[in-house]
């Protein structure tokens, strides 16, 4: 199976769990070529597997005109009939105004371009991470090459404008969806035809629990971790407004911030206007293995989410034996347990999130009970080889035409000595 990946900028620090995909759908015998409609920064090559990807990855932009004039004329010749085709499905998609048409013009160079290639490269299937505009461009391509599109939906900014994004144009054509969670794949069926829903299937983001080695809790914590993007949407102004009170009985508490991002600047303004200076760890975007490593040296993982789909980074905490106290948003709940892997509080709460990671802190015997529960619902649902081996019997009924035989239903999970691609698929 030769199949291409595209999102709009590839590989990214924050998108880790798109990397772990990629390597787990090669290790199971199948290739993978990734492109990219922009070029990754160096700030998020932290690590060997950013660098690795981004040295074998296709990059749309910056566009070389005559390579472009190429493509498209060899899509127009190839099939004068389908280009015509492809050109009314960008117009009958675009969004409203003159900004809106010229964006639209902008994803179907993009399209051909992207087109042109997986064409030269026998590809059989485009699959697109995040169905924004790179999803445009993943539509747009399929339609101008003639070959399937899929793409992965994640949320929850593509429910936030969907009718700009035409999300229900791409339910209705791609060949089949993946969905992060029960939430996620809820909210896109409002906007898919009903006879769609059977081909929306819930893949889960995860990691490979091996690589953690879950963190022996004693006596009373200090150490709260965060890792993501420095932006308001995640919440950091409430989580350091509850440190101010967790300073109170706990002077010495330490929160070691990992990412980067717009905000950072503001946020460290408000960190010092808060007088926690001394408390708060701002350490920048760091590599897999370092981020492990803060894994070990943390008691309790905090994330004060407004806004997210299922947080990878809450599961590599879980993974390593961490608690972690987060809000109950979009799909997290199926995630985390309130009570038995963490704590689940309503977001922008500042003084019960002060207290929850207070109680974690304060108990030893009670982070190490919901690291231990947290550890095994990774093992038994978000492993990424596990994940992988079923998105692989997604796209194999699939691409044989077999699609209605993945039923909507409940699977137990995959176990790895199972055969790659077996004669029947029931997860949902």
């Amino acid at each position: 199976m030769r199949i291409a990946y595209l999102t709009g900028e590839y590989p990214r620090a924050t998108d880790t769990f798109i990397q772990r995909e990629v390597a787990a759908l090669r290790e199971r015998g199948i290739e993978v070529f990734t492109f990219s409609i922009r070029r990754t920064g160096d700030e998020h090559i932290v690590g060997p597997e950013q660098r690795a990807e981004r040295d074998r990855t296709f990059y749309v932009l910056p566009v070389n005109p005559v390579s472009l004039l190429i493509a498209h004329w060899s899509l127009l010749v190839s099939s004068p009939k389908r280009y015509w085709q492809a050109i009314k499905l960008a117009w009958a998609t675009h969004q409203p105004g003159t900004r809106g048409t010229l964006y639209q013009a902008f994803y179907f160079i993009e399209a051909g371009i992207v087109a042109a290639q997986i064409r030269k490269q026998q590809i059989q299937h485009l699959h697109n991470h995040f169905p924004d505009s790179s999803g445009t461009v993943a539509m747009l391509a399929a339609e101008l090459g003639g070959f399937s599109f899929s793409f992965t939906m994640h949320g929850p900014y593509i429910f936030f404008e969907p009718m700009r994004w035409r999300l229900d144009e791409k339910l209705k054509r791609a060949l089949f969806v993946c969905c992060i969670s029960y939430f996620c794949r809820s909210q896109g069926m409002i906007f898919a035809p009903t006879e769609k829903w059977s081909r929306m299937h819930i893949v889960h983001c995860g990691v490979d629990p091996a690589l953690f080695v879950p963190v022996s809790h004693q006596q009373t914590g200090k150490r709260l971790l965060y890792t993501g993007r420095l932006a308001a949407v995640k919440g950091l102004p409430i989580l350091l407004e509850s440190l101010v009170n967790i300073k109170a009985t706990h002077p010495d508490v330490l929160l070691t911030v990992v990412g980067d991002g717009a905000d950072r600047a503001q946020l460290e303004q408000t960190t010092a206007q808060l007088g926690l200076t001394e408390n708060v760890n701002f350490v920048g975007y760091q590599s897999q293995a370092k981020v492990r490593e803060y894994m070990q040296e943390t008691d309790v993982f905090v994330l004060p989410s407004f806004a997210e789909g299922v947080p990878v980074s809450l599961m590599e905490a879980m993974a390593a034996g961490v608690p972690v106290v987060t809000t109950q948003i979009a799909g997290v709940s199926e995630l985390v347990e309130n009570g038995v892997s963490g704590y689940l509080v309503p977001p922008g709460n500042a003084a019960l999130l002060a207290e929850r990671i207070t109680q974690l802190l304060d108990n030893s015997q009670l982070r190490t009970d919901f690291g231990t529960a947290g550890r095994q619902k990774i093992a038994q649902e978000f492993d990424i080889n596990q994940e992988a081996a079923w998105l692989c019997q997604i796209m194999t009924a699939a691409l044989e035409g077999r699609v209605e035989a993945i039923r909507l239903d409940n699977q137990p999970k995959l176990e790895q000595s199972q055969p790659k691609q077996p004669e029947t698929l029931s997860r949902a």
